[in-house]
């Protein structure tokens, strides 16, 4: 669902001159086990960068957006986003998990060049919550082998 930032009008008449068929879904909809919008506890996890861009932090700051997705246990599928916010004090943190997933660079500079060879790559993280701030640790590099590593699909950012 999207949200284009304007409420609508429930009074309004509808774009549709009669509802759309949804009885296409009844079938599935019954079977179907309602999405858990609750965050993903806190623990080790094994995952795979699902996706990962440059952005900038509400301050303006550089920041690395990731999408790292589970790829096991009673978790697997769902999402775990990181926000690495760039700054003097961040840098040997961005540095260490860029390090940790195999990427070592001459100069961050060069990092929007790279960000696709960190796509699909696994890796061990530790997810921990203290109040409420959570913080995601690249723990380390692993091997998965091919057939538990779902197919990238469209990002959520």
């Amino acid at each position: 669902m999207t949200n284009s930032g304007t409420p609508f009008d429930p009074q309004a008449p509808s774009s549709y001159a009669e509802p759309p068929d949804l009885s296409g879904f009844d079938d599935e909809y019954d079977a179907v086990p309602p999405a858990d919008n609750d965050e993903v506890p806190d623990g080790k996890y094994q995952a795979r960068v699902h996706a990962v861009k440059l952005d900038r932090s509400q301050k303006g700051d550089p920041m690395l957006k990731w999408d790292l997705l589970v790829l096991s246990g009673p978790h697997a599928g769902r999402h775990i986003f990181k926000n690495a916010v760039i700054t003097q004090a961040s840098l040997p943190f961005v540095k260490g998990d860029l390090k940790t997933l195999g990427l070592d660079l001459p100069k961050l500079s060069e990092l929007p060049h790279h960000l696709d060879q960190l796509l699909d790559l696994a890796l061990e993280l530790t997810k921990r919550t203290k109040g409420e701030y959570t913080n995601v640790y690249f723990n380390k590099r692993i091997q998965v082998p091919a057939g538990e590593v779902a197919a990238r699909g469209d990002a959520p950012f």
